[in-house]
């Protein structure tokens, strides 16, 4: 009985390897390279890939945010300035960028530092979580966009977008967009990004 217990178990992790090679190529042959986003692996690139579908949709990061479920809700009482989680958006958008945010606290990586600069600032751990989660729409939002511009032929050869590791440094670190709450899901559009504009360039760590 143990014999073939075992036997079973390694027949599915095999499974399991043979599916995560046959996603991870599947994700490399679109031209994407969220995989190399700390956290992001080939399970949840595709899970990416396949619901934003095509990303010109979204007409800004904020949107974007808004429809991943990761804008912040303006919960503020009395004096107390407070942001809730969004319970709206897209929930497997959402665990995508709450395992991100789950490894990248785990390890020593930029998030990690966000994370516990947020602590220090007075935020509680659920209200950090959800600004590194925030900021994570925010990169792969960006790395969407660079690589549906390097694909349009947009931007000189090598990827662009966010670092490999950090993923919670912004372009702009004077604009905390994870404090910026917003009304909901946004509406997908139809706009495009501009052909003259420019492809993104990676994050300093």
């Amino acid at each position: 009985m143990a014999a073939e217990e075992v036997a079973d178990l390694v027949a599915v992790d095999a499974k399991l390897k043979r599916i995560k090679a046959e996603l991870k190529a599947a994700v490399t042959a679109r031209g994407s390279h969220l995989m190399d986003l700390y956290g992001v692996g080939p399970a949840g690139a595709a899970r990416v890939l396949a619901d934003v579908g095509d990303v010109a949709r979204f007409a800004d990061r904020n949107r974007f945010a808004s429809w991943t479920g990761t804008a912040p809700l303006d919960a503020s009482s009395g004096e107390q300035n407070r942001h809730r989680l969004s319970r709206a958006g897209n929930r497997r958008m959402n665990h995508v960028l709450h395992v991100a945010a789950i490894v990248q606290i785990r390890h020593d990586t930029e998030g990690r530092a966000y994370y516990r600069r947020k602590l220090a600032a007075g935020k509680t751990p659920m209200e950090a979580l959800r600004c590194l989660k925030r900021r994570l729409s925010d990169v792969v939002y960006r790395q969407l966009v660079a690589d549906a511009q390097q694909l349009a032929g947009a931007g000189p050869g090598g990827h662009c977008g966010a670092t490999l590791q950090s993923s919670a440094a912004d372009s702009h670190p004077l604009i905390d967009t994870s404090d910026q709450p917003l009304p909901g899901p946004a509406k997908p559009t139809l706009r495009r990004p501009s052909a003259g504009r420019k492809t993104l360039t990676k994050a300093a760590p």
